[in-house]
């Protein structure tokens, strides 16, 4: 091994010197995501999330279709057909601005854009995925029930055919940008089986009040589905989907986002925490010159590090085809984990500070609370590694 080359400088942003393992094209889409959040979200979350609403959401929308940020892995149809690296590095820096953010852009493109794409038909997708890319009409997804969440095999939301059309009944509950949605795929027990519709928001007797008084995900917009007698046409199922493999399918993809996206919080906490410790003076130096700080840091730097390069692994695998779910639950069970302690230990660092709105600290940490349960709690995920790894099934 030659020693007489010279060694690039350590970078403290990039400790392990992972932007080597980016494209151009890569870099410049990460540049633009976090460009625009830097500009449209940053200066204004943390009053949105004091207020709990996400003001313009309709307009923030448009603005993020303009980007290719809307579906941007999926091909045609107005999409950006973006890898999955690139995907995972817009959610990285859409959730370093707030997760909120990156729960509006993935339950548009990764659940319900990804749901009429691979299982719609040609006219759905026509009728759709173009405005949705847009930003023009907002989509969401239900699954969720509210006496079903993990086990959505018993979900209660049923499709009875009427001559040659449908008519649902139900309940879904937690259901990211539900009021503001102009399409909203929904589950639904059937006679054939679990199947999926396309359904306008519109129709009579489909009504989406909001959720409140939440104290995670207050930037965002969550509502409860009621679905009343909602008369839809032969056409409005989707026809590539029967059984719960394809609500699965779209929360998987969904997931891999989750990967990247729990890390741009805790890059954003770690970043603060850095930041206080190399200004914020304590017996007559700065936080930073402390072996116990140092210890803080220099751990939650490894794990940071650690979970964006796992998420790089699993986003290669994905580009060629040969991610598993499985590995998407390896990789939500991790980062999200370690993302929550890396925000706990940031809190630490800012003392009294962490808890205040003029830090992202404590809004990241409480956000997280939900990112660690939606698409998958860690006891599920934990179960379908057990069962990978044991060959049994643990989960009944």
């Amino acid at each position: 091994m030659s020693t007489s080359a010279k060694l690039p400088p350590f970078d403290p942003a990039d400790p392990l010197g992972l932007d080597d393992l980016l494209e151009p094209e890569d870099l410049a889409v990460r540049d633009t995501v976090r460009g625009w959040a830097a500009d449209r979200v940053l200066p204004y979350v943390a009053e949105w999330y004091e207020k709990g609403e996400l003001p313009q959401i309709r307009e923030l929308a448009r603005e993020l279709g303009a980007i290719g940020a809307l579906g941007m892995s999926l091909d045609g149809y107005g999409c950006a057909g973006a890898s999955a690296v690139q995907h995972g590095l817009a959610c990285l820096e859409l959730e370093a601005a707030d997760s909120g953010i990156r729960s509006l852009v993935s339950v548009q493109g990764s659940l319900a854009m990804y749901a009429i794409h691979r299982f719609g038909s040609e006219e759905q997708k026509q009728t759709w995925l173009p405005r949705m890319a847009a930003g023009e009409v907002i989509g969401c997804f239900g699954l969720t029930e509210p006496d079903h969440g993990s086990d959505p095999a018993s979900m209660r939301t049923y499709a009875k055919k009427d001559g040659t059309d449908w008519v649902l009944n139900g309940r879904k509950m937690w259901i990211t940008n539900g009021s503001v949605a102009g399409v909203a795929v929904v589950w639904a027990q059937t006679d054939e089986g679990i199947r999926g519709f396309a359904v306008p928001t519109g129709t009579p007797g489909f009504s989406a009040p909001e959720i409140k008084h939440k104290w995670s995900l207050r930037a965002s917009v969550t509502s409860e589905l009621v679905l009343d007698d909602v008369r839809l046409p032969a056409d409005a199922v989707l026809p590539g989907a029967t059984g719960l493999r394809g609500p699965l399918s779209c929360l998987s993809h969904a997931r891999y986002g989750i990967v990247w996206g729990a890390m741009g919080a805790a890059r954003s906490c770690f970043e603060t925490a850095v930041d206080y410790a190399r200004t914020r003076e304590q017996f007559g130096r700065p936080l930073g010159g402390f072996q116990l700080t140092q210890a803080k840091l220099a751990d939650m730097a490894v794990e940071l590090h650690k979970g964006i390069l796992l998420a790089h692994h699993l986003g290669r695998r994905m580009d060629a085809g040969r991610l598993r779910p499985e590995q998407v639950s390896f990789g939500k069970l991790n980062n999200v984990r370690e993302a929550i302690e890396i925000c706990r230990t940031a809190r630490t660092i800012l003392g009294a500070n962490g808890i205040s709105l003029e830090y992202p600290v404590m809004r990241h940490a409480t956000n997280l609370e939900s990112v660690l349960t939606y698409e998958g709690t860690v006891e599920m995920h934990q179960l379908v590694l057990g069962k990978a790894l044991t060959g049994l099934d643990a989960f009944r």
